[in-house]
């Protein structure tokens, strides 16, 4: 049987990429269905998605949420679509083409025929392969992703990165009802939890490119929630026990729909 892969958009005010990622993506040569979780963008994003679903009928999924909830909890109601619908590779993407939509296949590669529970999209693993930002943004993020590799001893070079791909199995690992970010630290807290268990994660070379269209939701209260949460993230590690095998319970997974949609 053919492996199902699911992609993971979400959305805010991103109609000037939405179609064109979108098809980048149904164009590779591996089949990837497609989820959009959009957060009530005024600027019809979501109503372009269900355009779009009229030629992919069966390959592209929109959730439509009420309000602005936040990166991580977009997140976490793909997840919960891609656990409920039987898909066994799980990717997290952003709509704006700094990921290149092409690098997916780098992903797949590294889980299904290399055998990771984990592959990360690394901006930092062979040098600073970063495109179009400037100076200070560059030297900020490498420098976040410096500090919590320090702080939690995590061997990750990109900590902070959004471009992945999961084995189911990893999504039943990990207590995702106990995910506490929902911001930029929801990145960093993944990885971790992922590393705490004892998963098999390998980085995966590729280059970021910075956004042309559009406008960027990155600033400099989300990279201090990050500096915060993971000292936060690694007080509470303290306390919990990471015990391999965990799964998530099926009314388990069908809660996290009630509260993160």
């Amino acid at each position: 049987m053919r492996d199902r892969n699911l992609v993971i958009i979400p959305t805010y005010q991103e109609k000037e990429n939405i179609s064109d990622i979108l098809e980048a993506i149904f164009d590779l040569e591996i089949p990837f269905d497609i989820l959009v979780v959009d957060d009530n963008s005024p600027d019809g994003t979501a109503l372009i998605v269900q355009e779009k679903q009229s030629t992919h009928k069966k390959n592209l999924h929109l959730i439509q949420r009420t309000r602005k909830m936040g990166l991580g909890s977009a997140y976490l109601a793909g997840f919960s679509y891609a656990l409920k619908n039987g898909y066994d590779y799980i990717y997290e993407m952003d709509a704006d083409f700094s990921h290149d939509p092409k690098d997916l296949m780098k992903l797949h590669h590294s889980c299904k025929i290399e055998g990771n529970d984990m592959a990360i999209g690394s901006r930092y693993i062979d040098g600073v392969n970063v495109v179009n930002w400037p100076i200070d943004r560059v030297l900020m993020s490498y420098g976040a992703s410096l500090y919590v590799r320090l702080l939690t001893g995590m061997p990750i070079y990109d900590t902070t990165a959004g471009f992945k791909c999961y084995h189911h199995s990893v999504l039943r690992t990990i207590n995702l009802k106990n995910i506490k970010f929902t911001g930029y630290a929801f990145q960093i807290e993944m990885k971790f939890n992922a590393w705490k268990y004892g998963l098999k994660i390998k980085e995966v070379s590729i280059i970021f490119t910075d956004r042309k269209k559009g406008e960027s939701k990155m600033s400099a209260g989300i990279f201090t929630e990050a500096i915060f949460g993971v000292l936060q993230l690694k007080i509470m590690s303290l306390f919990n026990k990471y015990e391999p095998g965990y799964s998530i319970e099926a009314d388990r997974i069908n809660s996290l729909d009630s509260v993160y949609h």
